[in-house]
């Protein structure tokens, strides 16, 4: 159980990755954890990690590509008599590769479900409760993607794009509450997601460009919450990237997208690189 002298942080996609780094960015920053992902072995041992630094951790499995599952997930957690959250951090995200008319629907629907539909709800449920006591922190973890549109992950990059304009506007609405929101865009990171996304071998992360690890990812990001920055793009290559994918002409931001996210045939006599794991 949380402590009654310990804020509570709520971060989802806590099985790995970003979300599994953030929850230990809290914990060593003195507060509790409500940890939510699908996968619950790989929680519980984060949760055995954080409970040895002196922090408490409930783990509470939820699928939130499942319509209703941000409403089911609050219900859990008040029913363990954890009301005051303190901290949301909305890192659950799905992805997928490939021409959108060749996409898997019912992945595209998982996607938004999650990337977008229930980012947004769980922020909603929690938000008032916040601004009633004056105070809190959202963290929605957007990402690069959001910056342009993206070729071979239409609706990723669309559904980041989301996650960025929603943070921004909800900042400036709760600019006099006490309550921040902070969007951190990451980009391509050391993490499980690339694999499931099925883009391990694709440009962006198997070429020169530098991959961050999640733990780096997680610390700029958490500090940037600390800050109340409205904005963080994760590593100074990223934010350039991002802000030249503003500014470029569409037809090259385009052509450059399609290209880093296309899986490329490996040329005469080269061994490539190897992908991040």
């Amino acid at each position: 159980m949380a402590s009654l002298d310990r804020p509570l942080a709520v971060v989802t996609g806590a099985s790995s990755g970003i979300g599994a780094d953030l929850a230990r960015e809290l914990a060593k920053d003195g507060y509790d954890l409500v940890l939510v992902a699908r996968r619950t072995a790989p929680m519980q041992a984060l949760a055995d990690e954080i409970k040895a630094s002196g922090a408490s951790a409930t783990v509470l499995a939820c699928d939130l590509s499942k319509a209703g599952a941000a409403q089911t997930l609050i219900g859990e957690i008040e029913a363990q008599g954890l009301v005051a959250i303190d901290v949301l951090v909305n890192a659950a995200g799905l992805g997928g590769n490939g021409r959108f008319d060749q996409s898997d629907p019912v992945r595209l629907a998982e996607m938004l479900q999650v990337n977008v539909v229930a980012l947004t709800e769980l922020t909603r449920l929690l938000l008032p409760g916040m601004v009633s006591r004056g105070r809190g922190k959202i963290l929605l973890v957007a990402s690069t993607a959001a910056f342009q549109p993206g070729p071979q992950m239409a609706v990723y990059s669309a559904s980041k794009a989301y996650v960025l304009s929603f943070g921004e506007a909800i900042t400036y609405e709760l600019r006099d509450t006490g309550v921040h929101v902070t969007t951190l865009c990451p980009g391509p990171t050391a993490t499980g997601f690339a694999r499931i996304a099925g883009i391990e071998d694709v440009p962006l992360f198997n070429g020169p460009a530098h991959v961050m690890t999640a733990a780096e990812v997680a610390h700029l990001g958490y500090q940037g919450l600390k800050a109340n920055r409205s904005v963080v793009v994760a590593g100074r290559l990223n934010a350039l990237m991002a802000m030249s994918g503003r500014v470029a002409p569409h037809s090259l931001s385009l052509a450059i997208g399609n290209y880093l996210m296309s899986h490329q045939p490996p040329s005469s006599g080269s061994t490539g690189h190897t992908p991040p794991s």
